[in-house]
């Protein structure tokens, strides 16, 4: 009886994964390609400054997870938390500076601050990322990037999980096209992840 019981209960756990599988899967399948890829890359490779990632909860660490991989890759990126923008850390804006926001509902409300403060400076492009076409993210942007139209797994249909797969899939889609676009060697990225694994593969060995 227990045995059983334990069977069913691996097999409905092991369909409840899959559907949560398959529904990131598909909603990252989903996205449209259109130019606004093409335009954001053009003013990332173009930018004077540094790239500046910013995002709030969730979104924040998909946001801060872009900045490492394109730091990694050749491209200087800094995350700066939303809401601390406003209490001095909006000095890490420097002159030609471009933004890359994350947020999917483009509603909130300290990420929309943060780029009406940046605004007042001297800085280059704002690339949205946002799924809402009723955002104020995407009224303050340079180009926005759509998520598209985005239903969560979650038994309450509110937990972003789909959403940040999406949202770090895009990081992912413009973080390489811009390594590619660079022509970043092997020896380039080793000296910049020299450590790990994966610095091994990559460090260049005298």
């Amino acid at each position: 009886m227990v045995a059983k019981y334990v069977v069913e209960n691996q097999m409905q756990i092991e369909r409840i994964v899959r559907k949560i599988l398959d529904s990131e899967a598909e909603a990252i399948k989903a996205v449209s390609i259109d130019e606004s890829y093409s335009v954001a890359i053009e003013f990332m490779s173009k930018c004077e400054g540094k790239i500046i990632t910013t995002g709030m909860g969730k979104a924040g660490f998909v946001a801060h997870k872009f900045a490492a991989i394109l730091s990694s890759t050749a491209t200087p990126a800094v995350f700066i938390h939303p809401a601390e923008a406003a209490h001095g850390d909006l000095g890490m804006l420097a002159a030609g500076d471009c933004i890359v926001a994350f947020s999917t509902s483009g509603k909130t409300r300290e990420v929309l601050e943060f780029i009406q403060l940046s605004r007042r400076m001297d800085i280059g492009a704002i690339i949205g990322i946002t799924s809402h076409t009723d955002s104020g993210l995407r009224e303050l942007s340079d180009v926005t990037i759509n998520m598209g139209v985005i239903q969560e797994p979650c038994p309450l249909g509110m937990t972003p999980t789909a959403s940040m797969a999406v949202m770090a899939a895009i990081g992912d889609a413009l973080a390489l096209v811009l390594m590619e676009k660079k022509s970043v060697t092997r020896e380039e990225y080793g000296m910049r992840h020299h450590g790990g694994y994966l610095g091994k593969k990559a460090r260049i060995v005298d």
